[in-house]
């Protein structure tokens, strides 16, 4: 190519110019800093949700569903805890017009809002997926966590072992969940996955089944509070695992009456539930908040990001199904008493499909309670046969979570980060630090030691997870497992659960179908490290009991 000489000339110049010592000097200085913004907690606060038609009476025995699941984050935050979509189960006691929850609960004594009866805090079942600040090893990736209170939030049970993001154990007497499961470890810190770059489906269910026997002990009836026989059970529905998992033994629920008898035959062991609605539940979200030059309040909340189809659309939770004991119930127990085992778990014709209404947004922010508003323009809630989705209006911000606001009048609304001050921008939000140990027997609980008598029959064993804990775990004989030793059952009962689960684990396999098909998806993959083979000589009858779970180079029971 041919170039002229002035031009050359000009272009060398110009060059020469550039490199000058000022020039140089410019170039290597730091850029200028921006000033750091204290962090605060209740970013946003409140639900995306959907409400639920009531079902008929007849189907209050159980409850199915799937919910989408995918790396809300791109990295694990502090001081951030998000639920993906659940349900809510409660006993259901509309009949009932005394208070439910005992003086010194919890609820009763902090949260008179809840009077006078305190119906939906009393007992539910809850948990899911999702993100916890209570979590002790963090993940981009949600875990799954079962969670439930039998005694008005006094305490909060989610593993058969511990509470609620607590490392020390529960005491045997305030223990409630009953390993089932012979294939799968149930960790306190919660179920992990295996690769999600865009997501899958997880179905879930809770079954009333009648595993326990209701009963009384006559040797001291003013004593001891009558027991239902309803065991809520988990089922889980994964590419890689399928089945009963764990199951809520029916005392968890009736000991709260033992010194309050008002309430007795009131709880999830007896009574028909309710499942209310579907959402997620935004409750600690850190933010950043800054004024410009004109004193505007702006604000900040992480980065929340939510995969999206062609249309726009993000499935949170779809194919959601209630069901009469004769859907499972009424098989189980005539399996128990000698039938063979239900060929069709979860029976069509006796279910329940729900009916759901999209709610509106609704989010406030920081002490205050600030309003958030102009989600509208962005993404809104809406149902599209039988899933409930979020829907992208904004094309060019496709699933993108609105993640700055501006302060307008007494609200503050949604706007795209260009319009925000660029030192909100530059804001880092704080990674999630490292937690504390799971560890067994917790050393401050009086009494025998319910996880070394009877004790495991085989172990101990480890599994690297991976969010990059450690779980231990021990084989046990099912009734010796020890969140079932503090229920004081009889050498009765105890041989008739042995023998059911003995069963169980021969003729319902962790790959043949449970809980329906979803009706459009594919299932998510749960952490293969979770999956286990029981070892030679204990393949029925016998369960895989977390004892710790820590991360590389912390120590633990």
């Amino acid at each position: 190519m041919r170039i002229e000489a002035h031009s050359w000339l000009a272009r060398c110049l110009a060059i020469a110019a550039l490199l000058t010592p000022a020039a140089l000097a410019g170039a290597q200085q730091p850029p200028t800093e921006v000033a750091k913004l204290p962090q605060k907690s209740g970013g946003l606060n409140g639900y995306i949700s959907f409400s639920l038609s009531r079902p008929p009476d007849a189907y209050r025995a159980g409850v199915s569903f799937y919910v989408g699941i995918w790396p809300l984050l791109d990295r694990p935050l502090a001081g951030f805890q998000i639920g993906l979509p659940s349900t809510w189960i409660i006993p259901d006691n509309a009949d009932f017009d005394k208070p439910l929850c005992p003086p010194g609960t919890v609820a009763r004594d902090n949260w008179p809002e809840r009077g006078p009866f305190y119906r939906d805090v009393f007992q539910t079942i809850e948990g899911g997926l999702g993100y916890w600040a209570s979590t002790q090893f963090s993940s981009a990736i949600p875990k799954y966590r079962i969670n439930g209170t039998p005694d008005g939030y006094s305490h909060e049970i989610s593993s058969p072992g511990w509470g609620f993001g607590r490392p020390e154990a529960l005491a045997p007497d305030v223990m409630g969940i009953a390993q089932l499961s012979n294939r799968l470890l149930v960790p306190p810190d919660g179920l992990t996955f295996w690769r999600l770059s865009r997501g899958g489906l997880l179905g879930n269910a809770w079954m009333a089944l009648p595993i326990a026997e209701a009963y009384r002990r006559s040797s001291a009836p003013s004593d001891e509070a009558p027991t239902g026989n309803q065991c809520w059970t988990l089922f889980l529905n994964a590419a890689n695992f399928k089945g009963p998992v764990a199951y809520w033994t029916p005392e968890s629920w009736s000991r709260l009456s033992k010194g309050y008898r008002v309430i007795d035959g009131r709880g999830l062991d007896a009574r028909p539930a309710l499942m209310n609605g579907g959402a997620m539940e935004f409750n600690t979200v850190p933010y950043f908040e800054t004024r410009d030059a004109a004193g505007v309040t702006y604000s900040r909340v992480p980065r929340l990001l939510f995969p999206t189809d062609r249309e726009g659309r993000r499935v949170l939770m779809q194919d959601i199904t209630m069901y009469s004991t004769q859907a499972l119930g009424d098989g189980v127990r005539a399996w128990i008493d000698g039938a063979s085992a239900p060929e069709q778990p979860f029976g069509k014709s006796a279910s329940w499909a729900a009916r759901a209404t999209a709610n509106p947004i609704s989010f406030r922010q920081g002490p205050g309670n600030v309003p958030l508003a102009g989600f509208d323009t962005i993404v809104k809630t809406v149902v599209e046969g039988s899933a409930l989705c979020l829907e992208w209006t904004d094309h060019a911000q496709h699933g993108v979570f609105p993640e700055y606001y501006k302060q307008v009048g007494p609200k503050r609304v949604a706007i795209p980060a260009s319009q925000a001050p660029a030192g909100l921008a530059a804001q880092r939000f704080a990674a999630a630090g490292p937690g504390s140990p799971y560890t067994s027997p917790a050393r401050n609980v009086k009494g025998p030691d319910c996880w070394s008598v009877p004790g495991p029959v085989r172990g101990p064993f480890s599994a690297v997870l991976s969010d990059g804990s450690i779980v231990t775990y021990a084989w046990y004989r099912f009734v010796d497992q020890p969140s079932l030793q503090g229920l004081g059952l009889s050498d009765a009962q105890k041989a008739r659960l042995q023998a059911f689960v003995v069963r169980l684990h021969r003729q319902w396999p962790a790959n043949r179908d449970y809980i329906p098909a979803p009706s459009s998806g594919a299932l998510a993959d749960l952490d293969p490290a979770l999956l286990v083979r029981p070892p030679k000589g204990l393949e029925a009858g016998y369960v895989p009991i977390v004892t710790s779970q820590q991360r590389r180079g912390q120590t633990a029971n």
